[in-house]
């Protein structure tokens, strides 16, 4: 994709230039320089005129006769940003332009042309502004390609893979979509090599620090802007561009930040349809998450639904399948999910494309069922598409955990009751197939006593308040999330049954907690990816996991004490950090730890 401007250099070669026999004096460096306009000008302080990227054409009439006259008339055309200096030899030159106007415009980079034969100036004019304006209504239509493409990609709801796919198909350049710890999402190498593309990613990312929000980095040549909706940024859309060539088009720009907006508007999209009491329970349930509606109006419309939350003790629970992908995807266990890829759904290859939302309502009814069979009070509804959300609403926090127990024993009734009586051996290939589902023959388990429930039942601390029931909520979500890969079976998770480095694992594609690592490490992480040979960050480990021990920790980084002792003290100056304070190491640790839950498969 071409620049809208056309530079000095391809200026030369228009016909009515090369009638005027042009030839380059001065300012050699400064040729492929963009004509915004052209100006014609035959007075010496015509710089205070202008605005900078015109191409200045003069007889030379009006320039003056001494020599500091024409240094000061060349450094302020310099000064103003001037694409370049046409003069026409005849009537104030007759064999060339004086040396000093010469010399004046090689010292500045200004390109200094003469015209050697008669031209008329509106020739040169007009066909430097067609050729703007030509380039203008090309750059105007595929900026409306580019509005198209990407509203309809909006509406469709389209995957991450499919906005790059198509924004590289406008740009013809390679597009990486990261998030804020520098892991690649999803990207496209536009036909070249995305070994080469993605080889050593995070460190080479780290380099690339733009100016503001949309930015071009011309020293990595890469065009940069922020992915996020509802003020909370979550990633970086990245576009090379040459470092070689200039800088970006407008329309590259425009692009780049429609694909980010339909990037962050496909991550709010929820396309699972439900009946409409459903549809209540989760406006009710996403209101408490996301304070959309005041807690008076969400007790109110509960309590119509039968719901009564007023004056109860709440408590946020949260049932998932251990495994992301459904049951039908054969050979993945179920306690280890599925390899994911982004823009793909592994559920449509075995069962259909409704294999995945069909589960996920499989899951909200059984939990609805137990919900009614425990005798228990609660808002249910899916909160995302793995995880059901359920608020207990108890007369008396001394039934909490009753209610619980009952609850998790119900859920477990219902799911194993809902396998078809009329199967005669019962036994299934995958324990965590949702209730109501056909069971598919295969390496027989039997279900009587399943080496461990293929679902999680997650509550978050009770609460007395409405108000309060948002914590209880997110409390359980993450508790759930963290259980998935805890190898015991209990009825029901509560945050104690999860550690430090569990709780860091749910909660590494947070983007706060991603800004968190960033913040604490990221000059730490910027320096090793410019001396990939010291590593720091292993020192840093060291010393932190020994409990501050300096000797234990140059024994176990493998060197002296000496050279310990100095990279401690430099990891200091990188992170303006006082490594013998005990708050400053702790949340130091804690990043590290984080660290590692975010880069785990």
């Amino acid at each position: 994709m071409s620049p809208v401007f056309p530079t000095v250099r391809e200026v030369l070669d228009l016909v009515p230039v090369r009638h005027g026999a042009p030839r380059l004096v001065a300012g050699n460096a400064g040729l492929d320089r963009s004509v915004r306009w052209v100006h014609i000008a035959e007075v010496p302080d015509i710089a205070t005129l202008l605005g900078g990227g015109e191409l200045v054409l003069t007889t030379g009439i009006g320039l003056p006769g001494d020599d500091a006259g024409l240094r000061e008339f060349i450094g302020a055309l310099a000064d103003v940003g001037v694409s370049g200096l046409v003069v026409e030899l005849g009537r104030r030159y007759v064999s060339g332009v004086p040396r000093v106007m010469a010399a004046a415009a090689e010292r500045r980079g200004l390109p200094l042309i003469e015209l050697r034969r008669g031209t008329p100036f509106v020739r040169i004019t007009e066909a430097v502004h067609a050729l703007i304006v030509d380039a203008q209504l090309t750059e105007l239509r595929a900026t409306e390609e580019i509005h198209q493409r990407f509203t309809e990609l909006s509406v469709e709801g389209a995957e991450p893979a499919e906005v790059l796919r198509q924004a590289v198909e406008l740009a013809g350049c390679p597009m990486v979509l990261e998030n804020l710890s520098r892991q690649v999402l999803a990207y496209d190498p536009a036909g070249e090599n995305a070994e080469l593309l993605l080889d050593g990613w995070e460190r080479h990312s780290r380099q690339i620090r733009p100016p503001g929000r949309t930015a071009y980095d011309p020293d990595s040549g890469w065009l940069v802007t922020t992915v996020g909706a509802r003020g909370q940024d979550w990633g970086r859309l990245l576009l090379r561009w040459p470092a070689t060539e200039s800088t970006p088009p407008t329309r590259l720009t425009i692009l780049i930040e429609r694909a980010a907006s339909t990037l962050a508007l496909g991550r709010l999209i929820r396309r699972d349809a439900e009946g409409l009491e459903r549809q209540i329970h989760r406006t009710l349930l996403t209101a408490l998450i996301d304070h959309t509606r005041p807690v008076d109006e969400v007790a109110l419309r509960a309590k119509a639904l039968g719901v009564v939350l007023d004056r109860r003790h709440l408590v946020g629970v949260v049932v998932r399948h251990r495994a992301d992908e459904p049951a039908g995807d054969a050979g993945a266990p179920d306690d280890e999910p599925a390899p994911a890829r982004l823009g793909t759904r592994r559920d449509t290859d075995v069962e259909g494309p409704e294999a995945g939302p069909a589960r996920l309502r499989d899951l909200a009814e059984a939990v609805s069922q137990a919900v009614r069979d425990a005798k228990l009070t609660a808002l249910t509804s899916p909160l995302d598409d793995q995880a059901v959300g359920a608020l207990l609403a108890l007369p008396d926090p001394a039934a909490e955990e009753k209610a619980l127990s009952a609850f998790a024993a119900a859920l477990r009734r219902v799911r194993l009751d809902a396998a078809p009586a009329a199967r005669p051996a019962r036994t299934v290939d995958a324990p965590d197939r949702p209730a109501g589902r056909a069971v598919a023959s295969g390496s027989a388990r039997p279900v009587d006593a399943p080496p461990r429930a293929a679902i999680v039942v997650a509550a978050g601390s009770g609460v007395s308040s409405l108000r309060e029931a948002r914590r209880s909520l997110i409390e359980a979500r993450q508790v759930a999330e963290a259980a998935r890969r805890d190898p015991r079976d209990l009825p029901c998770y509560r945050l104690p049954h999860v550690g430090l480095a569990g709780l860091l694992h749910l909660l590494r594609d947070e983007p706060r907690l991603q800004t968190f690592v960033e913040r604490e490490l990221g000059p730490l992480l910027a320096y090793d990816a410019q001396h990939p040979r010291e590593q720091l960050l292993g020192t840093l480990r060291a010393y932190l996991e020994q409990g501050r021990n300096k000797s234990a920790g140059a024994a176990a980084a493998h060197l002296s004490r000496p050279a310990f002792y100095e990279r401690l003290a430099r990891i200091g100056r990188i992170l303006d950090a006082d490594l013998d304070s005990v708050d400053r190491c702790l949340s130091l640790h804690v990043a590290l730890l984080a660290l590692d839950a975010i880069r785990a498969p």
